[in-house]
Formats: structure tokens, sequence, C-alpha cells
């Protein structure tokens, strides 16, 4: 039987999107052809060799509606004479290329949310962006048949706004392969220092990393965050590192491989994720790295979100903040590492946690 060929779109530049890297890895696996299809950024980081092929657009426009409008159009035409059985496309941004695509060659769509989209903060105030989106949402959601997304909770939100059922597909990692990882010596790590991780690739607004980073003012010396990745905020994090004398205290660290990012939650102490209830988006999120800490064995210190909550209450893996503030932060983590007998609890319950999660 020849293969099918399926096509999988996205708006990043495919490096560090471990859920696509996932599925068409899956894919591929079970026999499927796979494309996977992204931009190319001046920023870009070289491509990871996986099995299957990956394709990278160069863009006229790097941000905005241009970039919006620009992606769509390449990916429409790109697809639109490719040998496809299979359209794939993640997040409402290369929906509406793959959807036109998909009814003029007839072939079937499978849509990927990975967050509620028109719920994101970057949205909240610019109306006329948050409307566009809204009805292309509108128009393409209640004719699709094969949709996924991250969570329960972000599934429900679709099924009462349009009466879509979406099957959930959660962020988990890969396991780890049984293998030595480096020390914190071979990393440059201190040996003798508490290491708080906040890791990610959207690393924004109302993620609480700001707040985190203010808190270190509050913290001993002993320990130093680690923040890990890219995203809006962190040219104001690296500002406010130096302006509060925080270089000893706050490592700022470019996004990187997943393969080399792992090393790096395996040395931690703490694992951080600090969405704040002020969005859809967020409110209903279920972050990758929970699960990438868990797998590592740290404990969690997470903000009070829904699905966030059930996993640490559930598996009893970390801690929950109810404000995310820098004093509220800096008392919890003294808090969190005054009680060895509850935090040694914690880091065993991840352990087991991320073994039988993934």
């Amino acid at each position: 039987m020849s293969q099918f060929n399926v096509y999988v779109s996205v708006s990043n530049d495919l490096v560090t999107d471990q859920r696509v890297a996932k599925v068409c890895t899956t894919l591929y696996h079970r026999g499927y052809k796979v494309c996977l299809i992204g931009r190319q950024l001046p920023s870009s980081l070289p491509l990871i060799e996986q099995p299957y092929k990956q394709i990278r657009l160069r863009l006229f426009f790097l941000k905005g509606p241009l970039f919006y409008a620009c992606l769509n159009l390449r990916l429409f035409f790109y697809l639109l004479f490719k040998k496809t059985d299979i359209l794939h496309a993640n997040d409402l941004d290369t929906l509406l290329a793959n959807y036109l695509v998909s009814i003029i060659r007839n072939k079937p769509l499978v849509y990927d949310s990975h967050e509620y989209f028109t719920g994101v903060p970057e949205l909240a105030h610019n109306h006329f962006a948050r409307r566009s989106w809204k009805a292309i949402e509108k128009w393409i959601l209640p004719r699709l048949k094969y949709c996924i997304t991250v969570n329960q909770s972000i599934a429900n939100l679709y099924l009462q706004e349009y009466g879509v059922q979406f099957h959930v597909l959660r962020n988990m990692p890969m396991r780890w392969q049984e293998t030595p990882l480096p020390s914190r010596a071979d990393l440059g790590l201190p040996v003798d220092r508490t290491l708080i991780l906040l890791q990610g690739n959207g690393i924004n607004i109302h993620r609480g990393a700001e707040e985190l980073t203010e808190a270190m003012q509050f913290i001993d010396e002993q320990f130093l965050l680690l923040i890990i990745g890219n995203g809006d905020v962190l040219p104001k994090l690296k500002t406010m590192v130096s302006s509060l004398t925080l270089d000893n205290k706050v490592w700022i660290m470019d996004r990187m491989p997943y393969e080399k990012l792992k090393n790096y939650t395996a040395c931690s102490d703490l694992g951080v994720t600090l969405d704040k209830d002020n969005n859809l988006n967020y409110r209903f999120s279920l972050p990758n790295k929970i699960f990438d800490y868990l797998q590592a064995g740290i404990p969690v210190l997470s903000s009070r979100l829904p699905e966030l909550e059930h996993i640490v209450k559930n598996y009893k893996v970390g801690w929950l903040l109810d404000e995310v503030t820098p004093t509220g932060i800096a008392q919890k983590i003294h808090s969190i590492f005054t009680n060895s007998v509850e935090y040694e609890q914690c880091r065993l319950h991840a352990k087991e946690a991320g073994k039988s999660l993934i």
C-alpha cells in the first residue's frame, strides 16, 4: 500500500515546537510520509535532523497583519499544488489557507488548536485583530470534522461556543532515554546554589516572568533563577536584571533545542509556571513545561489555574500561588525550601508523576 502524504503547517520556525515534532514523528513511524512547513526567521536556529521532511518559508513580513496575510497566502499556493492526502493545520493562524485548499482539492483537514487563540492577551486590546480572527474561527470551525486540542477545558470552550467536539491530546514530552545527563559543572552552572527554572518558547506578558525576576531581589543569594527561552518580555527582563543589579541572581539564556534544554531542566531544583488568570487562554492553559519539570523529577511552583491545579493537587508535586506578585513569589520560595521534608516528598511525587503521566 502506498504511503499517505501528510502536510503539517505551523507559523513558527520548527526548531523548538515539541508538540508538532512529536505529532510528525508519530505519524512517520505509523507509515505516513510527512512534510512539516514553517517559516524562516533571521534568528532561526539550524533545523534539527528529523525522519520527516522540513520546509521553512521565507516571508517578507515578520509580524502583524501583513505577516499573517503573507503566511496564509504562501501556504495556500504551496499546498494547492502539492501531492497531499491529508492536511494538518496547527493553530488558527494557519487554518485559513489549509481550509481553502482542503475545500478546493477535497482533502481531509485535521485542526490542532494549541491554545484558545482568540483569548490570548496580545489580542485583548487589538479589537480589529481579534474580530478578524474570531470571524475566521466562526466561519471555519463548525465545518470541521477532525479537531484536537491540548486539554479538556479548551475543548469545552469550543464545544460551548461552536458545538464542535475537540479531542484532547495533551502536551506530553517524549520519554527521556535512560542515559547519563551532563552535570551542573558540565553546563557551567554553580553546584552549590539552589536553581529555580522558568523555561518556555512564549515568555510573554501576563506569564509572571516580570514578577518572578523582581522577586529575586527579596530572595537570598543562595538562589539562582534561570530563564531559558524566548518571548516578548525578554528584552524587558534583561533591562530589569541590569537596573535591579540582579546579574548574579538571574541568568537569562536564549532558547535552545529541546535535547539541550532538558539538561538544564534536570539540573534544577524547582520548576516555575506563573501564567495569570486575566485572559481565557491562560486561564485554561496547561503549559508543556510542567510535564518537562515532572519528567526531570523536580517539584513545581504554579499559579492557581484549573488545569495546573488539577495536576499539582492530584499528584502532590508542588505548590500553588494565589497571587503572582514579587513579594508573594519570594515568600513562597523561601517557604518551600525551609520545609525540607515537604520538599523531598514533592520531589519524590514529581518523579512518580513523570513516570505515570508520560
